[in-house]
């Protein structure tokens, strides 16, 4: 038996040490995969929050955080209204902010595998079905095209102001931009 316990020990030690390596591939498997720096001019100032300062790297990702049923993001507040300029990548149509709509990060839009697909939002101790008709453009940025602006986090879920008000927010809270939410695919 005094044989046996050290052996228990190692393989207990070694299944933990496995845990934790598996653990540590998923979150470095969405690394950035390159950056970006802001091009000289501009019609974006630099009070603006979402805007790329001159000299400062901004992470572009291919990749986001692990799909799971209750997928830990960001939510901030965006808007559909202006085909012209932002066409939707599902519909490129142009859509109300009444609408219940979202666009996800680069990865989890997956290449417009959700696109016109419904996921489940939980916050604020509320849930709203919302469907996704756009792309949070997590790789492009920093330049006239995209308005100067950085380029989407990877774990965004950017929700009409109709998401925000379903899940009980405040217009004060909107007005903040951002909220930590978690979804899940329907």
């Amino acid at each position: 038996m005094a044989h046996f316990f050290p052996r228990k020990l190692a393989l207990l030690l070694l299944l933990l040490a496995s845990l934790s390596i598996a653990s540590s591939s998923v979150t470095k498997s969405c690394r950035p995969s390159g950056y970006l720096w802001r091009k000289a001019g501009g019609g974006c100032f630099d009070s603006d929050p979402d805007c790329c300062r001159l000299g400062k790297k901004y992470p572009k990702y291919l990749c986001s955080p692990l799909v799971t049923n209750s997928t830990s993001a960001t939510m901030t507040l965006g808007s559909f209204s202006n085909v012209e300029e932002n066409p939707t990548s599902c519909d490129t149509r142009s859509h109300s902010d009444s609408e219940i709509i979202i666009a996800l990060s680069t990865g989890w839009y997956n290449g417009g595998s959700r696109c016109l697909k419904n996921i489940n939002i939980h916050g604020n101790g509320k849930s709203v079905l919302a469907k996704v008709v756009d792309e949070c453009d997590s790789m492009n940025g920093c330049d006239a095209d995209h308005e100067y602006e950085k380029p989407c986090a990877n774990n965004v879920v950017d929700a009409s102001s109709a998401v925000w008000e379903a899940l009980g927010f405040s217009k004060s809270q909107m007005a903040a931009g951002a909220h930590s939410i978690t979804w899940s695919d329907v």
